[in-house]
């Protein structure tokens, strides 16, 4: 985690960030479907799944997604100068994620370009979502209003 805050004069297009590696676990793909009432059978019937072309339930699309989003908070270079979200362009699910993977996430900055006020920035990032094979599982953009540095 990087200890000096970073604001959008700290960001030029070309950098790219890794996190850390999480394992995705059983819990995690039953409380997904519990919280989100996405009970599809890909994601909670061991049964039917075993005999699918995953061998076993798949986690949620947006499961993936959501762990890359937490994973590249614990980077620690995004959390002091987000603003907000801008929203999230071409993302693909690429390949399954399975119980027992371990993802981390890439993020590369595109971009940056200040805003028309000049109080704030905007960041094209490009997140890939990789497994403990280094396989992209899910990439796409999220865009990101960022703070610049105090006057």
């Amino acid at each position: 985690m990087s200890e000096a805050p970073w604001y959008f004069e700290n960001f030029a297009a070309g950098q790219t960030f890794t996190s850390q590696g999480r394992t995705i676990l059983d819990a995690d793909i039953a409380g997904f479907a519990a919280w989100s009432w996405d009970t599809n059978p890909v994601h909670t019937d061991a049964e039917l799944m075993a005999s699918s072309r995953f061998g076993q339930r798949i986690a949620h699309g947006l499961l993936g997604m959501s762990v890359a989003m937490g994973l590249t908070s614990r980077i620690g270079v995004f959390e002091t100068c987000s603003i907000a979200l801008l929203g999230v362009e071409d993302w693909r699910f690429l390949a399954p994620v399975l119980v027992g993977d371990t993802l981390s996430c890439r993020v590369e900055i595109l971009g940056a370009r200040l805003t028309s006020s000049g109080e704030s920035g905007i960041l094209d990032r490009r997140f890939t979502l990789l497994n403990q094979r280094n396989e992209t599982v899910q990439t796409g953009r999220i865009g990101l209003l960022v703070a610049v540095s105090p006057r």
